[in-house]
């Protein structure tokens, strides 16, 4: 018996049923975001105040230069004080130097070597 294929897992659903599958979620999907966008096609209440068509450029410049300048000045905002004490990014993901984050900026130059045997300073002891 081992030798007919029988330890091999055939397919449960077959490619007709993934198509139905899919087909019928998108419809769904489909009819589900109709129905939520029906009620913008309704007309203006009666009482309410039938505003103007708002001037393409006007929406354009709202919708699209508002946002993209609020970019722009946010990112000046965090990269201007690196870019004056002339610290370098590296492009490309290549390998930079290691960082101390919150420590000496020179590195552990700064750091006091040990005066005697005793002493705690220089780094971890590696006793408990």
């Amino acid at each position: 018996m081992r030798g007919r294929g029988d330890d091999t897992l055939y397919p449960v659903t077959t490619k007709l049923a993934h198509l139905v599958r899919r087909t019928s979620v998108l419809l769904v999907a489909g009819g589900l975001l109709a129905f939520a966008a029906a009620p913008a096609g309704a007309d203006v209440p009666e009482g309410w105040s039938n505003p103007s068509n708002v001037d393409p450029v006007e929406a354009f410049l709202l919708l699209v230069c508002v946002p993209l300048g609020l970019f722009l000045i946010i990112t000046a905002i965090v990269l201007l004080p690196s870019l004056i004490r002339g610290e370098r990014f590296t492009v490309g993901g290549q390998a930079t130097a290691d960082q101390w984050f919150g420590g000496p900026s020179k590195g552990t130059a700064e750091l006091p070597a040990p005066d005697d045997e005793d002493s705690k300073a220089g780094g971890a002891s590696a006793r408990w």
